[in-house]
C-alpha cells in the first residue's frame, strides 16, 4: 500500500485504495439515478392524486369525451389531446426534413468559412424563450398565413378529394397549422443541431470508400452516413418530439384556444398545455382543478410513452445491427 506524509504531523499515513475511490463513485452515481427516479414517481403520484376527483367523477369519458363545459361542469380531454397530436405531428414533418438537410448541408456542401456562423445562428435560435416565438407568431406570423399562405391553400387544396376537408373554411391565421409551424422552428434547431453533430461522428473512411465505388453525394448521405448514425437520430427526432408535445406559451399565442376538435388544420384548436395555462387560474371548484390537473397527467403519460418508444425502436435498431 502507498504511503503519504502527512504534512501537519510528520507522520505517514494510508492514501486512499482506488477500490475506496471506485466504491464512492458508484455511490453517488447510483444515488443520482435514485433520485432522478424518485422525482419521477413523486411527480406522477402527486398528477394522480391531483386528477384523482376528476377520473373517479367521469371514469373512461374523460378521455373520449370532447365536451369542454366549466359551467356545468362537464369535461373530457379529446378535445386538447387532438389539438396536441395533430400539431406536433404537424411539427414532425417539417422539422426533420428540413432538420436533416440543414446538417446535411452544414457537413457536406457548405464552405468552410459559412460553417462555423450558421451553425452557431442556427444553435441560437434554440435560445430564443417561447414566449418570443408566441408573440411574433401572433403579431407578425398569424397575419401573415391570414393573408397569403391559408387563402392559397384553402384555393390549391381546398377542392381535393381527401385532403380537401383538411384545407377547408376561411382563413383564420391562426389555427392547428399555423401552431405547427410556430413548433417547428422551435424544434429545429434541435433536430439539426443534433443531426449535425452525428454526421460528424461519421468516419471519413467510409466516405472516401463510398465515393470511391462513384457514389454521388446524395447516394453517400442516404447509404452511408444516414444508416451509420440513425439510432443517434432517433433518439435526438424523439427528444424533438417530447418538446413539441409540451410546449406551451408558444402555442398558446396562436392556436386559437378553442376546445373543438376542427376539421380543417386551418381552423382553431386547442392543447393540453395550453389548457392548462389559459385554466387554471380561473379554476374555481374542485371538480374543475382536477379535470386540469388529468390533462397534465395525460400530457405526463403521452410524453412518457413517446420516450419509451424511442428506447424500445432504439434497442430493435441496436440488435439488428449487433446481427
Amino acid at each position: 500500500m502507498s504511503l503519504a506524509i502527512d504534512a501537519a504531523k510528520g507522520r505517514p499515513r494510508s492514501a486512499p485504495s482506488p477500490a475506496r475511490g471506485d466504491a464512492v463513485f458508484r455511490g453517488l452515481t447510483l444515488g443520482a439515478a435514485i433520485i432522478v427516479l424518485a422525482v419521477l414517481a413523486g411527480v406522477f403520484v402527486s398528477l394522480v392524486v391531483g386528477a384523482w376527483p376528476a377520473l373517479q367523477t367521469f371514469g373512461l369519458d374523460f378521455f373520449v369525451t370532447r365536451s369542454w363545459n366549466p359551467v356545468t361542469e362537464k369535461f373530457g380531454a379529446l378535445a386538447p389531446l387532438y389539438g396536441t397530436l395533430v400539431s406536433s405531428v404537424i411539427a414532425m414533418i417539417i422539422a426533420v426534413p428540413v432538420g436533416l438537410g440543414i446538417a446535411i448541408f452544414l457537413t457536406e456542401t457548405c464552405p468552410r468559412p459559412l460553417r462555423r456562423p450558421v451553425g452557431i445562428a442556427i444553435e441560437l435560435l434554440a435560445g430564443i424563450p417561447s414566449i418570443i416565438y408566441g408573440i411574433w407568431g401572433l403579431f407578425v406570423f398569424a397575419p401573415f398565413m391570414q393573408s397569403v399562405v391559408q387563402p392559397a391553400l384553402i384555393g390549391s387544396l381546398g377542392e381535393v378529394p381527401l385532403i380537401g376537408p383538411l384545407f377547408a373554411g376561411p382563413p383564420y391565421g391562426i389555427g392547428l397549422l399555423t401552431a405547427g409551424l410556430i413548433l417547428a422552428m422551435m424544434i429545429l434547431p434541435f433536430i439539426a443541431s443534433i443531426a449535425r453533430e452525428v454526421f460528424l461522428t461519421v468516419p471519413d473512411m467510409l466516405r472516401e470508400a463510398a465515393y470511391g465505388m462513384g457514389m454521388t453525394r446524395w447516394e453517400v448521405n442516404r447509404s452511408i452516413v444516414i444508416p451509420h448514425v440513425r439510432s443517434a437520430l432517433v433518439g435526438g427526432t424523439m427528444l424533438a418530439l417530447g418538446r413539441a408535445l409540451g410546449e406551451t406559451m408558444a402555442v398558446t399565442f396562436v392556436i386559437g384556444n378553442a376546445h373543438r376538435i376542427p376539421g380543417s388544420i386551418l381552423q382553431p384548436g386547442t392543447t393540453i398545455s395550453a389548457a392548462i395555462a389559459n385554466e387554471f387560474t380561473e379554476a374555481t371548484t374542485g371538480i374543475y382543478t382536477a379535470s386540469l390537473v388529468a390533462l397534465g397527467l395525460v400530457l405526463f403519460v403521452i410524453t412518457f410513452l413517446v420516450l419509451a418508444g424511442a428506447q424500445l425502436m432504439l434497442g430493435r435498431m441496436r440488435r439488428r445491427a449487433g446481427e
